[in-house]
């Protein structure tokens, strides 16, 4: 843009122009010149408002104050102070920005973490694992549940409340899990037949314990049901504590979704 007018250099650039080059709309612009923050100081032959270089360096400076939080009341009024030469301003601005990356670069550390603990799902160290979960327990087995079911929401919800959990709280957990198999074990042994009243309130022990980690419904549940007879992992696991336990809490599973009004041989994981 050549120079036509008072006013108006080779460097002089429209309205549209300068809130593209620096960010804002053209709505903010005008406001800050109807408020008298930032004000173009020249003008196209036309008439048109235009916005030297000048101006645009205190649009910078005022997009710098406003993201630090300063009302533009007090941004025009620091801008505006005569006894205040430009380099204070600027000296200012960057002590305040190196300031708040400081408090960002904290913040992100303690995000960081918190990303670490809802990935794995765990807030324990590797020997308190191993001592709340037998010596048998492998770390690697929550990366492994992660890869097969991480992009569920129930593994959202897995890792968002075992996050959340103290040591103290794994040591409940493991311990109301050791009882439960204790008892349906003891179940197990003794015969009890699925369906039964003493055989449901053991399943629905069983899927409250498996809720601890996410909301498990009477479909859900029995889906789990035949995993845990399809995969060596989980009736190894089962089988160890009493002889055929596995195949017998998947029918007290079974028996149970039933007696809820789910079909065990349709029912799907929702």
């Amino acid at each position: 843009m050549s120079e036509q007018t008072s006013g108006q250099t080779s460097e002089s650039l429209t309205v549209g122009r300068t809130a593209a080059l620096v960010g804002v709309s053209v709505k903010t612009l005008h406001h800050w010149d109807a408020i008298g923050l930032v004000l173009p100081s020249g003008r196209t032959p036309a008439g048109y408002r235009v916005y030297s270089g000048e101006d645009v360096a205190r649009l910078h400076r005022v997009l710098v104050y406003r993201e630090l939080g300063l009302p533009l009341t007090e941004i025009g009024r620091i801008l505006d102070d005569p006894a205040t030469p430009v380099r204070h301003h600027l000296r200012r601005q960057r002590s305040e920005l190196l300031d708040r990356i400081s408090r960002l670069q904290e913040m992100v550390g303690a995000v960081d973490s918190m990303l670490e603990a809802s990935r794995t799902g765990m807030r324990l160290t590797i020997q308190e694992q191993a001592e709340l979960f037998g010596d048998d327990w492998q770390p690697g087995w929550v990366e492994e549940a992660e890869e097969r079911w991480g992009d569920t929401a129930q593994w959202a919800q897995y890792a968002e409340r075992a996050a959340g959990m103290t040591p103290q709280d794994w040591q409940r957990v493991a311990a109301s899990t050791e009882a439960l198999e204790a008892d349906l074990a003891a179940a197990g042994r003794a015969g009890v037949a699925p369906g039964s009243d003493p055989a449901n309130a053991l399943a629905e022990r069983h899927r409250a314990q498996l809720s601890t980690y996410f909301d498990c419904t009477h479909s859900m549940h029995v889906c789990i049901g035949r995993r845990f007879v399809d995969e060596p992992g989980y009736s190894d696991h089962y089988d160890g504590l009493a002889p055929g336990l596995t195949g017998w809490l998947r029918d007290v599973i079974f028996a149970n979704a039933e007696a809820h009004g789910v079909t065990p041989e349709s029912a799907v994981w929702e």
